[in-house]
C-alpha cells in the first residue's frame, strides 16, 4: 500500500468512526427518551422514539454500505480489515439496541392511558447505566483503548442487580393485581430490553479487543488476564 492510499484509508476510517459515534448517540438518546416516556407516561415522546427508529436503521445501512465499499476499494491491511469487519458487527448491535428502545416506547402505548401501574424506578437506573456503558464502549472502540473496553463489563453486575430487583418489584405488582397480568408483562419486557442492551454493549467491547489482538473471545470480568496488542 503506497503512502497516498494509506492516507486515504486512514481518513476514511476516521470518517467512518465518526459515523459510528453518531449512530451510537442516536441509540443513547432513544434509550433514555423511551424510558423517560414510560416513567412519565408521555405518549408524545414515545411516539417520537418509535418514529425515529427508522432514522437509526437508515444510518446503520449507510455505514454498512460505506464499510463494504472501503473493504472492496482501499486494500485494507490485516488490522484495518479487522476494524472494518468489527464496524459491521458494532452497527448491527447498535441497530438492535435501537429496536429495544423502540420496543419500550411501544410498551408505553400498550399500557394505555388508564393503567394505575407504576414503572419501577430501577428501570431508569438500568437505562442510565446501560447508556453510560455504551458511551464508554464506543469511546474505546473508536480510540482503540482496550483497557477501557475491558473495564466496561464490570458495570453489567449493577445492571443485573437492578434487573433482579425490578423483576421482583414487578412480580409483586402482579400478585397484588392479578387482573393486570397482561400489562405487567409489558413492564417485564421493558426490563428485559434494558438487560439485553447491556449484554450487547459487552459485545462491542469484545470487538475492540479483537481489533487490537486479532483474537475473538468473550470477556470474563472475573478473569484478570490482560489482552496484549498483536
Amino acid at each position: 500500500m503506497n503512502a497516498n492510499t494509506r492516507e486515504t484509508l486512514e481518513r476514511k476510517l476516521g470518517e467512518l468512526m465518526d459515523e459510528v459515534l453518531l449512530l451510537g448517540s442516536m441509540v443513547e438518546q432513544a434509550t433514555l427518551q423511551a424510558v423517560r416516556s414510560l416513567k412519565d407516561r408521555n405518549f408524545a415522546v414515545s411516539e417520537e422514539v418509535y418514529k425515529n427508529d427508522q432514522k437509526i436503521n437508515t444510518k446503520r445501512f449507510e455505514i454498512e454500505e460505506r464499510t463494504i465499499t472501503l473493504i472492496a476499494t482501499q486494500q485494507p491491511m490485516a488490522r484495518d480489515l479487522r476494524q472494518l469487519t468489527a464496524v459491521l458487527e458494532v452497527i448491527t448491535e447498535l441497530e438492535r439496541m435501537g429496536d429495544y428502545a423502540k420496543g419500550i416506547a411501544r410498551i408505553n402505548h400498550n399500557l394505555g392511558r388508564e393503567t394505575r401501574l407504576k414503572p419501577p424506578a430501577g428501570l431508569t437506573q438500568m437505562a442510565e447505566i446501560g447508556v453510560d456503558m455504551l458511551h464508554k464502549a464506543l469511546e474505546a472502540f473508536v480510540t482503540g483503548k482496550v483497557e477501557l473496553a475491558r473495564s466496561v463489563p464490570k458495570q453489567d453486575d449493577e445492571v443485573d442487580r437492578l434487573f433482579n430487583e425490578v423483576q421482583r418489584e414487578i412480580l409483586d405488582q402482579m400478585i397484588a393485581s392479578p387482573d393486570s397480568i397482561d400489562q405487567i408483562n409489558h413492564l417485564l419486557w421493558a426490563c428485559h430490553n434494558l438487560e439485553r442492551l447491556a449484554d450487547r454493549v459487552i459485545n462491542i467491547c469484545e470487538r475492540t479487543a479483537y481489533i487490537a489482538t486479532g483474537e475473538m473471545r468473550e470477556f470474563d470480568v472475573s478473569d484478570d488476564e490482560k489482552w496484549s496488542p498483536a
